[in-house]
């Protein structure tokens, strides 16, 4: 199985466009860049699945030797997404990928209802190509390569756009596992679904996007580091990454002192 990490930061990136905190003062004097939260895995090497669709997706991709295109004209090995959830630093790059002819997209039912709802990017998107996929899993599915994705509940937090959808209120952040890779890039709390899917896995990315519960806390949905910290000794054989680091987090300046994934790291 093939892994790279093509971005790291929570929405707006690092450093943040409008944002003159220390950390990303910090990034911008050092040229420290973290563009926004996604993976990229393949199970032969030739097929290749993104793990959300950041705003940022182009540069991740330009950046990505493993993505790029050919030997045909508009022949490309991507293959398809697969979102965690609705939020917007995870879809709105499939807006950017509408050049595409033919793409598939993998999310729970309610995600699929928010992006042909509030958010449409499915009737904003379909023109352009000749007829995306999109599926809605609830249970294990198969991809293109050999690869197995058993999706697994980590809450219900609608993105703000979504809070009047009518879609269920079941379903709407989910977390991968994928091999023996398990990625959770958001969660508010620590679950036994969790602990389950981290069972026999080799290395996590998991919700890294606040230090402390105190950095913001009138923004929900995320479990700080400092809060899961002591969930990772029940698994000593998994090798833990923090990703999704907001710009307020310490550790987008400093991150030696914690495992902190790195944008186009492979694992």
């Amino acid at each position: 199985m093939w892994v790279r990490v093509l971005g790291t930061a929570a929405g707006g990136g690092s450093p943040q466009w409008n944002c003159a905190c220390a950390q990303c003062d910090w990034a911008r004097a050092h040229g420290m860049a973290r563009t926004q939260d996604s993976l990229a895995v393949s199970g032969n090497g030739s097929d290749w699945y993104l793990l959300n669709a950041s705003p940022d997706v182009r540069a991740q991709i330009l950046a990505t030797p493993e993505l790029a295109p050919g030997p045909g004209r508009r022949q490309t090995p991507l293959r398809g997404v697969v979102l965690t959830d609705a939020e917007l630093d995870h879809v709105l790059g499939l807006f950017h990928l509408r050049e595409a002819a033919t793409l598939d997209v993998y999310a729970t039912a309610p995600v699929l209802a928010a992006l042909d709802g509030p958010l449409p990017a499915r009737r904003v998107v379909d023109p352009y190509g000749h007829g995306w996929g999109w599926h809605a899993y609830s249970g294990p599915f198969e991809l293109k390569g050999g690869l197995t994705v058993r999706p697994f509940s980590l809450g219900n937090k609608r993105p703000r756009y979504a809070a009047r959808s009518e879609a269920g209120g079941n379903g709407w952040v989910s977390g991968l596992r994928i091999g023996d890779l398990v990625y959770a890039p958001c969660f508010a709390r620590w679950t036994s679904s969790l602990d389950e899917a981290l069972e026999g896995a080799r290395i996590a990315l998991i919700d890294g996007t606040f230090l402390t519960p105190e950095e913001m806390p009138q923004v929900s949905g995320h479990l700080s580091m400092r809060e899961s910290a002591a969930h990772l000794a029940r698994h000593p054989g998994v090798r833990f990454l923090y990703t999704h680091l907001n710009n307020t987090n310490p550790l987008v300046s400093d991150p030696a002192t914690h495992s902190v994934a790195s944008d186009n790291e492979t694992l």
